[in-house]
């Protein structure tokens, strides 16, 4: 076990200065980059949704957290990059079309990254081609977000539009969204917040939750 307490502690009171620090401590003592990845900075950001999703912390905890996850992957992402080293999977997000609102977005896109997957976040007012283009560059789950019920129908178009694809997971959540109203849809997950978003994303790839 090569858990670094202090970095996972820096990520999860999110200290931006300190986390890169102690990566770079790491690194320079021959730690691999992935062993810090996989064994301390996603651990933290696990912890940090796990209480997030208990309401222990809030939406700013877990962005201060983020970015401090962030600042450190800074230092890594090259070296694992060279190393061939493979995400959980390739994960596309965006916020449905007609809709603007990507705070939730945004903080589900940073626990999966967190957790270990590659992102390709689209932004937000996102149309069927859109997720399209991001599944031909080889994104194997598919997240769509909404906030307004009008924009709710449009998740069931992208659904649809997706069916018959048996390599691409369609996984939905926001404010509006149910777990009844994913199953009316067809969709294969569903996150009520952003640690279970994280934890449907593992189920439908097939990986331990």
């Amino acid at each position: 076990m090569s858990k670094n307490q202090a970095l996972f502690d820096a990520i999860v009171k999110g200290d931006a200065k300190a986390a890169p620090e102690l990566v770079q401590e790491d690194l320079d003592n021959n730690v691999a980059a992935d062993v810090i990845l996989m064994e301390s900075m996603v651990p933290a950001m696990r912890h940090i949704g796990d209480l997030f999703a208990k309401n222990e912390v809030y939406v700013p905890q877990v962005l201060i957290a983020a970015r401090a996850m962030n600042a450190g992957m800074a230092l890594i992402e090259p070296i694992l990059a060279d190393s061939g080293h493979k995400p959980l999977g390739v994960v596309c997000i965006g916020t449905v079309k007609g809709d603007l609102h990507d705070i939730g977005k945004n903080i589900v896109a940073m626990m999966l990254k967190g957790a270990g997957f590659e992102i390709m976040d689209l932004g937000t007012d996102c149309d069927t081609d859109d997720f399209q283009q991001a599944v031909d560059k080889g994104a194997q789950v598919v997240c769509l977000s909404a906030l307004l019920t009008t924009t709710l129908p449009y998740m069931k178009t992208i659904v649809d539009h997706f069916k018959g694809n048996n390599e691409v997971r369609i996984v939905i959540g926001g404010a509006p969204v149910s777990e009844a109203y994913a199953k009316e849809i067809e969709a294969d997950g569903f996150g009520s917040n952003a640690a279970d978003a994280v934890h449907a994303v593992s189920r439908t790839l097939g990986l331990p939750v």
